[in-house]
């Protein structure tokens, strides 16, 4: 059981780490820490994802809470079931991107609120340690069936403004990017590659931050016409992009264009990943909208979403976060004003992303290093000369141009993201810091 309680979810490999009688103890004692009411459970496709649903509600249910059972879905699908169905709590059984082996946990209060490290998860591995749960109920509580899937696809079509035919090819990776996919159903032509279930992921794993499990879709619209392309993470809570050649989309550039659509139909606040291109501050500003800077993690984000009442917030890993699903991610949504914006135009994807790549960026590097705060003392002191942004890690900008590090939560290693004018900046300043950084 060690190291599974993480700082955004429980997360190990099934029947090693995560067992089924984990489970029903995370079930009771999410009950004691929450004294819900209601809680609504979703699951992926995974062999296990059903067993362990069981022990969960038992868990639950033995405490007295009644469980709504939304069988397959999505994990918008089930923060969207949070918020529409008024829960107490909501739970995700997936394990996101990991192999088929992996499992887990998504945790959620009421209106879809995430209970992370700080906010619940390290008091429900102490309950689950020690077994102090609240004596069970007088009355158990019953479970019930509800498919919210119609619902959210009827919320989420409510946005389309589809101008023109569009040809769209998606790679569901044989997981619940299926279920989140049904929003484009009939509104595009839609191309599918691995639409069918498989919780071993026969055929690449589902994460689009890892640029070779593109590939396939990748060819795949090389052979033919499209408009662009969509390639969904395994419990389709992030979702990369392919322009109509079949070229990766940078996320951040994902988030200016949803910017510009979202802005054009009302004006408000839009929070942007700090490792982000400038060009996506500038873009929200030109749009007419308020750019906020954000951390890095969904539970901040969501945080910082609902104090501000944003619109939208973007995070380079591909997780898009809308105020019409409870402040919290749909992929589905994030590809819906895509093919608004692509369908409004007569230029291809590419065209409309080229005058927003307006500066060059590093990509994030990582770097083992021994003594992060050490390291980030150096770089500090050496770059004392520009200004100072501590909201996640260190950030420094300069005029023409800007870096991040940030340590790692769960490795020994330091993450670098920096961004220049031109490439020769960018790459001179990229070997200055990264020796910096390095250095013993």
């Amino acid at each position: 059981m060690a190291g599974i309680f993480k700082a955004y979810d429980i997360r190990g490999v099934y029947g090693k780490d995560l067992t089924d009688e984990l489970a029903f103890k995370l079930g009771r004692a999410l009950a004691t820490l929450l004294k819900p009411r209601r809680v609504v459970v979703g699951r992926d496709m995974r062999p296990h994802s059903e067993p362990l649903f069981r022990e969960l509600a038992r868990g639950l249910t033995l405490q007295g809470a009644a469980v709504t059972d939304l069988g397959l879905c999505s994990t918008p699908m089930s923060y969207f079931a949070n918020g529409r169905l008024g829960a107490d709590a909501s739970v995700m059984i997936t394990a996101s991107h990991n192999p088929g082996e992996w499992n887990g946990f998504k945790l959620c209060r009421a209106q879809a609120i995430p209970i992370s490290g700080a906010t619940g998860i390290q008091d429900l591995e102490r309950l689950v340690q020690s077994g102090a749960f609240d004596p069970p109920a007088a009355q158990p509580g019953a479970i019930s069936r509800h498919d919210i899937a119609p619902g959210y696809v009827t919320h989420i079509r409510a946005l389309a403004d589809l101008r023109r035919p569009l040809r769209i090819a998606i790679d569901y990776a044989n997981a619940m990017g299926i279920y989140e996919g049904r929003v484009l159903a009939g509104l595009v032509q839609i191309e599918p590659l691995y639409d069918q279930l498989d919780g071993t992921f026969p055929h690449h794993e589902a994460n689009p931050l890892k640029l070779d499990t593109l590939d396939d879709l990748a060819a795949m619209m090389r052979r033919s016409a499209f408009d662009f392309g969509i390639a969904f993470d395994g419990d389709a809570d992030r979702a990369g992009f392919l322009d109509e050649q079949g070229r990766f989309v940078p996320m951040d550039m994902i988030t200016a264009l949803i910017a510009q659509d979202l802005l054009r139909r009302q004006k408000g606040v839009i929070l942007y990943d700090l490792r982000s291109s400038w060009a996506v501050k500038e873009v929200i500003t030109e749009s007419g909208g308020t750019p906020l800077m954000c951390r890095v993690g969904h539970a901040f984000i969501k945080q910082q979403m609902r104090a501000a009442n944003a619109l939208f917030a973007g995070e380079l890993s591909g997780h898009y976060y809308f105020r019409e699903n409870y402040f919290t991610e749909s992929s589905a949504l994030a590809a819906l004003y895509i093919a608004n914006l692509v369908s409004r135009s007569d230029r291809p994807l590419s065209a409309l992303i080229q005058p927003l790549q307006r500066y060059v960026a590093s990509g994030e590097i990582n770097s083992a290093v021994a003594e992060p705060a050490r390291a980030i003392a150096r770089l500090r002191q050496a770059y004392a000369g520009g200004r100072v942004i501590e909201l996640d890690g260190l950030s420094i900008e300069f005029p023409d141009w800007w870096f991040n590090v940030r340590p790692s939560n769960t490795e020994p290693l330091v993450r670098l993201n920096l961004e220049a004018r031109t490439r020769a900046q960018m790459e001179r300043h990229r070997d200055a810091v990264l020796a910096l950084l390095r250095a013993p």
